[in-house]
């Protein structure tokens, strides 16, 4: 078949030939037609993520939108390395398959899928319910729009925006944002603009797309001073690191508040929570559309446009 292969860990894939995949006990082949180039597709493919096997080579993709032999059109799982969704062909498990909904195309399913997932998980994993606050910290990439649409959608009662891209960061009061921060002001500025946003809306639980220096500014805004104080519980959910793998914590950060620091995904949740969330998102997708660009290419321009920025939209490929 033809695949986007890794064949090294510090270039593109390659598109070319591999191995078509045999499916096993419990497993079925895919026929692929489309599949999302998400952040955690370029991360494994360079050997920068936790799930990283260092075997190559490998078809890249983690999940993708296809038909099953009997001729069902679903959304899967990617089951078995060395075999990925980048491909003509892949190979998943029955319980990883969600059937799709008519009216989602198979291109947009495929962009959508990973990234609403992400927000939806986390805030499962938070254990969030209607009516309390949610704070976006990286809201302007397409996770983080997507963010915070699926947060509004599930009944947040105030939504927090912060993110770097101006144009984006303009348009996310249309998708759900009641307050926004800007990420490029100077630390100092943006250090009261958290305080305030946290003092006004009673943040409940953080999404933290980004890590770095942006996440060790706002969990100082948190931090709290004196002690008759009563530090409202904060649930802080770590997602991606887009700005940093590591942070410099202080110790008073966590004593003076009420801070929870949790993880969401492969590993701190279920794959059964991620499936489900991902059906959640599709139902919800098939009665009010999700705004999101897509942007369809063919299979064989992967190595032209690995490297390319999401410019607000995702990126997704069909063999």
């Amino acid at each position: 078949m033809k695949a986007a292969v890794v064949e090294a860990f510090d270039r593109p894939p390659r598109y070319t030939e591999f191995a078509d995949p045999l499916a096993g006990d419990g497993e079925a082949v895919v026929q692929v037609t489309a599949a999302g180039l998400h952040q955690i597709v370029r991360a494994l493919a360079g050997g920068r993520h936790y799930g990283s096997s260092g075997v190559l080579p490998f078809v890249p993709g983690v999940d993708g939108v296809g038909r099953l032999a009997d001729g069902r059109r679903v959304y899967f799982g990617a089951a078995r390395p060395p075999f990925g969704t980048f491909a003509e062909l892949s190979i998943t498990r029955p319980w990883m398959c969600v059937p799709l909904p008519e009216a989602l195309d198979d291109a947009t399913a495929a962009a959508l899928a990973n990234p609403a997932m992400s927000s939806r998980a986390a805030l499962m994993r938070a254990r969030f319910v209607a009516g309390e606050s949610v704070f976006i910290l990286g809201a302007t990439g397409v996770a983080g729009r997507l963010a915070v649409q699926v947060a509004r959608r599930m009944g947040a009662r105030h939504v927090t925006a912060a993110g770097r891209n101006p144009r984006a960061l303009a348009g996310l009061g249309a998708l759900g944002a009641d307050t926004v921060i800007s990420l490029a002001q100077d630390e100092a500025a943006l250090l009261d603009a958290c305080r305030a946003a946290i003092a006004e809306a009673k943040a409940d639980v953080v999404l933290d797309y980004l890590w770095g220096r942006p996440a060790e500014v706002l969990l100082q805004a948190m931090a709290r001073t004196g002690l008759s104080h009563t530090a409202p519980r904060v649930r802080y959910v770590q997602i991606g690191n887009m700005a940093g793998a590591t942070i410099e914590l202080a110790a008073a950060a966590l004593r003076s508040s009420g801070l929870e620091l949790l993880g969401s995904g492969f590993g701190s949740a279920s794959l059964e929570d991620l499936i489900k969330a991902v059906g959640e998102v599709f139902a919800e997708a098939a009665v009010q559309p999700f705004e999101i660009a897509v942007k369809a290419l063919r299979l064989a321009e992967i190595g032209q446009a690995w490297d390319a920025t999401e410019n607000g939209s995702r990126l997704v490929f069909a063999p």
